[in-house]
C-alpha cells in the first residue's frame, strides 16, 4: 500500500499543471484567504456557543476584512468547529481532524470536475454536520486508480446524473449547497482525494479522531495536489 500511495503522489505531481479549476476563481494566494478553523485559533475558542451561525458570521468576517469572496482551508487541520454536531463524536472517540481541503464561497457556485472521469456514486448524506449531497467520481491516470469526493452540495446537483456517467475535464458536475441542504454548514465545497474507497459508496470520512490520523491521511491524499495549491 506504502508504494501505491508514493506512486500516486508523484502521478498527481506530474500531472499537477493539466488539472482544472473545481471552483471558477483560481486558488491563489491573490485570490484567497487561508481559514483557521483549528483548536488554535483563539477567536473561535471565545465564541460563546460556536453555533453554526456563529461559523458563518466568523467566515463572512473574516473574507470581508480580507477583501475576498473565497476562502480555504485546512487539510489535516484538528479542527475545534467538529465539536458543534453530534455526527463527529465524543471523547477519546472524536473525529477532528479534516481529511480534505474546504473552499468558502457562495452558494449555487458552479463545481467543476479536474480530470476526466465517471462518477462512481453519490448520495444525500442530510445529517446535521454531515456532507449533505455529495457526489464521488472515479479517475484513471498514468494506470493508477483513485477517487475525488464533493461534499456540501445543492440538492439539484444530484438531479439526472446516473453511476457511471462520463464526466470530462473542466465540465460542469454540481454546485455548491446553502446551509438549509448542504448539512446546514455555511457554503462551501469539502473537496477530497482518496486512494481506496474500502467499498463505500456516496460517502467516505471525511474527519478522522487524532488516534487514527496517520491511517487515514494514508489514504486521504493532499488535495492541493490537484488544487494547484
Amino acid at each position: 500500500m506504502g508504494k501505491e500511495i508514493t506512486a500516486l503522489k508523484e502521478v498527481l505531481k506530474r500531472n499537477k499543471a493539466s488539472f482544472t479549476n473545481v471552483v471558477p476563481t483560481e486558488l491563489t494566494d491573490e485570490n484567497v484567504l487561508k481559514l483557521d478553523l483549528s483548536f488554535d485559533n483563539k477567536e473561535l475558542i471565545q465564541l460563546k456557543s460556536l453555533s453554526m451561525q456563529e461559523l458563518n458570521q466568523y467566515i463572512q468576517q473574516q473574507l470581508s476584512l480580507s477583501n475576498k469572496k473565497v476562502a480555504i482551508g485546512g487539510y489535516a487541520e484538528n479542527r475545534v468547529v467538529y465539536q458543534m454536531s453530534e455526527h463527529f463524536g465524543s471523547g477519546e472517540e472524536a473525529r477532528s481532524v479534516h481529511l480534505g481541503i474546504d473552499i468558502w464561497c457562495d452558494a449555487e457556485t458552479p463545481v467543476f470536475s479536474p480530470l476526466d472521469g465517471i462518477i462512481h456514486s453519490f448520495n444525500n448524506n442530510d445529517n446535521f454536520g454531515d456532507y449533505g449531497p455529495t457526489i464521488i467520481l472515479e479517475h484513471q491516470l498514468e494506470n493508477n486508480s483513485f477517487y475525488t469526493l464533493y461534499g456540501h452540495l445543492s440538492t439539484s446537483s444530484l438531479n439526472g446524473i446516473d453511476i457511471h456517467q462520463k464526466v470530462k475535464k473542466g465540465q460542469k458536475i454540481a454546485s455548491i449547497g446553502n446551509d438549509n441542504e448542504n448539512g446546514n454548514w455555511p457554503p462551501h465545497l469539502h473537496f477530497q482525494v482518496m486512494s481506496d474507497l474500502m467499498g463505500k459508496r456516496g460517502d467516505f470520512p471525511g474527519v478522522c479522531a487524532i488516534k487514527e490520523m496517520d491511517q487515514w491521511l494514508n489514504i486521504c491524499l493532499d488535495p492541493g495536489l490537484i488544487l494547484r495549491m
